[in-house]
């Protein structure tokens, strides 16, 4: 039943893609879906990119294992999109065409802001997908009973990447999206309602018997987070990094104007909150109708807690049961599907018109040819995903979704927030900002408990590949990250040399960020 579900998932998407090919006809169709998504159309997709299989599995299973600090995920990736709305939507919209590099280059005109900030989107997608990939093969090989592995089931969700986006492009891909918002949100509300009617429509009463079965301690902090510095830090991370994932910043470019932009902000803002207040109810539920020992059972990260409460609430052992539990997992499994279509895209996007046609070749590359070279960049982009999927798929990579935010935040935010604010700041504080930030994180994560720790000699050595104590104590670097790409574009933008024409760009692009004058070839209204 699961398969069944999952294939007719999997052939509705795939039409709609296949519906989308001959809509495509130019690199900026395959881009941005020629800027032609409406607002409503384009927060649906916003909130299918924005809740993936870690929101959806993950948060799940967090809140039954950990209760009130798994919540904080939900709390942190909510309040993520005010950052979005009242900064980065409008400005993002009326600075670029394509990527985060257009927006950073035409204020501050220097081609190697475009390279480092296209490095930034592609090392910021790769950890993103590699989590989402092993993930998926995690999934399907734990539902199949071991009957499909890993490794064939992580080439299996690559290809089905590369079809979507080599032959539906940024159209095709937006549609997945939608379809998987709104199969999400079904669930959901569903799995909610049943939930509500089990105790009384009370949610109260669902937290009373959660303390009941855990002890008070389960409603309080910290169960996961004993230290709150890594709370908040994790936080902290959670919150700015939004505002500076490429694949999220993409979307603003698929609507044609900047109040679409920020209209369809508030559409995904209402879609998010919703679906992140049921994980609450979700994961509460998870933990007292199935129990701890049952979802550490089945994963011991906990991500099978959603499917075995949809099983539990329409009966174990019964047909209603089994099909709750089929319609879950297929949900789950396009979840996938549909954020690793958008990672894919935003990367080969990145490659193809800010390092192949803006720094290789000068911006001199005609529109058909850049639309052959991102289908190309993509089958590149989804087999390197793959391989890299398999490499890591013994290892425990659920840290690479928080990471890839930890290295947003650090290495894309500041260089946004400086290009919008700031009229002293240049190319060399963005390049600073952009690399220094990255290699902070990533050098941070390389000392972490994420990699190093000493394992009990019964567990295996996946957890930690360097076998010594963790220099670095928290798992989530953001709250040392995040200051030191602030401050190293700031030092960075001190030393670099001061161009005549800084203050003149600087004013042009504030201009045309916050009226939309000359964004294709409108003419601003005054009043």
């Amino acid at each position: 039943m699961t398969f069944l579900m999952a294939a007719i998932i999997v052939l509705l998407t795939l039409g709609i893609t296949f519906w989308a090919s001959g809509r495509n006809t130019s690199a900026g169709d395959f881009y941005v879906a020629g800027g032609k998504i409406t607002a409503t159309q384009n927060g649906i997709a916003i909130a299918g990119d924005y809740m993936s299989a870690a929101s959806f599995l993950g948060i799940t299973g967090l809140i039954a294992l950990n209760g009130y600090d798994g919540f904080m995920y939900s709390v942190a990736w909510f309040i993520a999109y005010l950052t979005v709305l009242f900064i980065v939507a409008e400005p993002l919209r009326n600075l670029g065409k394509y990527t985060l590099a257009d927006m950073l280059v035409y204020r501050l005109k220097d081609q190697k802001v475009r390279f480092y900030a296209a490095f930034s989107t592609i090392v910021v997608s790769t950890f993103y997908m590699i989590a989402q990939v092993v993930g998926a093969g995690s999934l399907i090989s734990l539902l199949s009973g071991g009957a499909i592995s890993p490794t064939l089931a992580i080439p299996l969700v690559g290809a089905l990447m590369i079809v979507y986006v080599v032959v539906g492009g940024m159209l095709a891909t937006t549609w997945v999206q939608i379809v998987k918002a709104m199969l999400l949100m079904f669930a959901t509300i569903v799995m909610t309602v049943l939930i509500l009617a089990k105790f009384g429509f009370s949610f109260s009463n669902l937290l009373g018997e959660a303390a009941r079965v855990n002890g008070q301690e389960f409603l309080v902090p910290g169960a996961k987070f004993k230290n709150p510095i890594d709370l908040i830090s994790l936080c902290l991370a959670l919150v700015l990094g939004t505002a500076g994932l490429p694949h999220i910043l993409t979307r603003f470019f698929t609507v044609p104007t900047a109040q679409d932009a920020r209209k369809s902000v508030v559409v995904a803002m209402w879609l998010i909150g919703g679906f992140y207040v049921m994980t609450a109810f979700m994961g509460n539920a998870a933990n007292v109708l199935v129990g701890k020992d049952k979802i550490i059972e089945a994963n011991a990260a906990g991500n099978m807690a959603a499917p075995l409460l949809a099983q539990a609430l329409g009966g174990v052992g019964t047909f209603t049961g089994e099909l709750f539990l089929a319609f879950v997992v297929a949900v789950a499994f396009a979840t996938i599907l549909a954020v690793v279509a958008g990672l894919t895209i935003s990367a080969s996007t990145s490659f193809t018109h800010d390092i192949y046609n803006g720094v290789l070749r000068g911006g001199t590359v005609s529109e058909q040819e850049q639309f052959k070279v991102a289908r190309m960049a993509t089958i590149a982009v989804g087999v390197i995903s793959i391989i890299l999927g398999l490499l890591a798929k013994d290892q425990n990579v659920a840290f690479l979704v928080a990471l890839a935010f930890a290295i947003a935040s650090s290495a894309n935010l500041p260089v946004i927030l400086f290009t919008l604010f700031w009229r002293r700041f240049n190319a060399t504080g963005a390049v600073w900002g952009i690399m220094g930030g990255l290699i902070v994180t990533l050098a941070l994560i390389a000392v972490s408990p994420n990699i190093m720790g000493i394992d009990p000699p019964e567990k295996t050595k996946a957890r930690h590949p360097i076998q010594a104590q963790a220099i670095f104590p928290l798992e989530n670097p953001g709250i040392v990250s995040i200051p030191a790409g602030f401050a190293l574009a700031a030092i960075g933008t001190m030393l670099g040399k001061r161009r005549p024409e800084d203050d003149e760009n600087f004013e042009a692009m504030q201009y045309r960020a916050y009226t939309g004058a000359g964004v294709d070839g409108s003419v601003a209204a005054h009043d």
